[in-house]
């Protein structure tokens, strides 16, 4: 982590490279998770919605579908939590589901089951389920995340206790707070991206800014102080960790249209306010006779790089890429194979959902947070 102007950078690094980058504002007022007694400003029947105010002049938008059948009316105060940043024109979301994350689990009010990360085994999914019983409750359940399956079960169940008592408090408070109350104000962004990587093969938490050590310092302490012994200040003001790591050329590189490959392939990155295109160009590197082993070859390097740039720069929604077209079916499986292989790796729910006629390939990937293009432009 460092500092980016009045920014936080966070940067992930696997295997020598940069798979991560994350920009933060730690002055933003309404932050993701945050949790606030809202007033239903409008109902949109039309389009099943309706616009939430969580404070004076700052209205949400709030998907009805998850009201139910119980109707909305304007005025009602609700507890609400924002669960997608502003993106573009678009207002931030807010939803009724509240939930409570940790590093290996989160709560949520509302459902009360036990549910687990698709990257848990079955094996140790069966180990967990009997492991969480005690916690069955009524009114609420968890999600075990990717992190609990190399966590020791009293790191887990230390965890749960913390979020049980954290929901506690907030729902015991609120009927004595007005409306546009603040229940909880979220760590800074810069702390939900320590929560959020693989902890899996985490060997270092580097941070150059002495505040910002601190404060995560004071995090890992209260809340992970399995990981304290991974944080380290770094204090060479000859070479800067941006200057050390690259971070600066990557970045602009992220934000460039075009990304070179080694073969002398190129993906061209066009993001749209619907979604984002990727298109695969061949470049100079290959003749004009069509050569369906070369095309592969080329896609496989592509698609490694596509999901590498999806999780870089934080594209989300609904993504198209464009692969070289192949008539060889078992060619084109080992493509979409190799693809979702990789897409696996981010920690953001991403799907390969289809292929159309056209071949191009539709993934779909969580949106939560801005896309890096438009957090570097404010």
């Amino acid at each position: 982590m460092t500092k980016l102007q009045e920014n936080v950078l966070t940067s992930v690094k696997e295997n020598d490279e940069i798979v991560e980058l994350h920009i933060s504002n730690t002055e933003d007022k309404y932050r993701l998770g945050n949790i606030y007694i809202g007033k239903v400003k409008k109902i949109v029947s039309n389009i099943q919605a309706a616009f939430i105010e969580i404070d004076k002049g700052v209205e949400c938008y709030y998907d009805m579908t998850e009201h139910g059948n119980k109707p909305l009316r304007v005025g009602e105060e609700l507890i609400v939590q924002i669960s997608k940043e502003a993106i573009k024109t678009k207002q931030p979301a807010v939803t009724r589901k509240i939930s409570f994350t940790g590093k290996y689990c989160v709560l949520t009010v509302g459902d009360n089951r036990i549910s687990f990360s698709s990257k848990i085994d079955k094996e140790k999914r069966e180990e967990l389920r009997q492991f969480m019983e005690p916690y069955h409750s009524e009114k609420y359940g968890f999600i075990l995340r990717t992190n609990a399956k190399g966590a020791a079960v009293c790191d887990i169940a230390e965890e749960i206790n913390r979020l049980i008592e954290e929901y506690e408090y907030i729902f015991r408070i609120a009927p004595t707070r007005v409306c546009f109350s603040c229940l909880k104000e979220n760590e800074k962004p810069y702390i939900a991206d320590l929560k959020n990587i693989y902890q899996e093969g985490l060997t270092d938490i580097v941070i150059e800014d002495k505040e910002i050590y601190n404060h995560v310092y004071s995090f890992l302490q209260r809340e992970q102080p399995e990981d304290l012994d991974k944080l380290r200040l770094y204090e060479d003001k000859q070479l800067p960790l941006a200057k050390l790591y690259s971070i600066e050329t990557v970045l602009q590189n992220a934000l460039k249209e075009r990304v070179w490959l080694k073969s002398g392939a190129y993906l061209v990155i066009q993001p749209t306010e619907a979604l984002t295109v990727i298109d695969v160009n061949t470049g100079k590197c290959i003749g004009k006779k069509r050569d369906e082993v070369a095309y592969l070859k080329i896609n496989i390097e592509a698609a490694k790089e596509v999901a590498r740039q999806i999780r870089l720069r934080n594209l989300s929604g609904i993504i198209l890429v464009d692969f070289i077209n192949l008539d060889d079916k078992e060619k084109w499986e080992e493509l979409l194979n190799y693809l979702k292989i990789h897409l696996r790796k981010d920690p953001i729910q991403t799907v390969l959902v289809d292929v159309t006629k056209l071949q191009l390939v539709e993934i779909t990937r969580k949106k939560v947070r801005k896309p890096l293009h438009e957090n570097i432009r404010g």
